[in-house]
């Protein structure tokens, strides 16, 4: 008898949510209305149902683990990479965030690093002077949805995708409050320490401990 209750049901869509990550690198809220769809067709489902990021992230990184031999590599990898890149972009108060940061990186997973600097023109002057190709897009803002979207640069760096998101320096304030499965972002130090420890670093896999 298939278990339908609002746990199992969260874990399931959780599951078929990290697929479409992994597999067709969609964002976290494209994949949950899309799993949700395939797991419990078009009609209404209880809101305790929904997975919510955290969950998320055990399925993905899980599915990662289990179906892709390239994740441990590409973490590793597009970790140095941002490392390196957040020494050149230091004046600009780079913070590194996402799937980088927490070690749950899909093949599509950008390095996305979030500046706090209150000139988004100095930005794009050291790319250039630094000749890095770049396109310019918007992203929603990482405090609240309601407030208008922020300048998003992305490129190509070491064979590596990048995603700058452009804040102002006050935007900083607050930004470091941790969530259920610790910091949501973390400057070089931090991204550092992660290299080094990375079993001790990881905020999923300390969660589940």
């Amino acid at each position: 008898m298939t278990d339908t209750s609002p746990d199992a049901l969260r874990l399931e869509i959780a599951a078929v949510a990290a697929r479409l990550i992994a597999d067709g690198g969609l964002d976290y809220a494209g994949a949950k209305r899309k799993a949700l769809r395939q797991v419990l067709g078009e009609g209404s489902s209880p809101k305790a149902s929904m997975p919510d990021n955290d969950e998320i992230d055990a399925a993905l990184r899980e599915h990662l683990d289990l179906f892709d031999e390239e994740h441990a590599g590409r973490v590793a990898r597009r970790r140095q990479a941002a490392a390196a890149l957040m020494r050149r972009l230091a004046p600009f108060r780079p913070y590194l965030t996402g799937a980088v940061w927490k070690g749950i990186v899909a093949e599509h997973a950008p390095i996305h690093l979030q500046l706090f600097h209150d000139n988004p023109k100095d930005v794009e002057i050291q790319l250039l002077n630094d000749g890095i190709r770049f396109d310019v897009e918007t992203t929603p803002h990482f405090r609240d949805r309601s407030r208008d979207d922020v300048e998003a640069i992305v490129f190509w760096w070491r064979d590596e995708p990048v995603m700058l998101s452009l804040y102002d320096e006050d935007d900083l304030r607050g930004a470091l409050r941790g969530g259920s499965a610790g910091a949501e972002r973390g400057d070089l130090p931090a991204l550092l320490a992660r290299i080094e420890e990375p079993g001790t670093a990881d905020p999923v896999a300390r969660g589940a401990r």
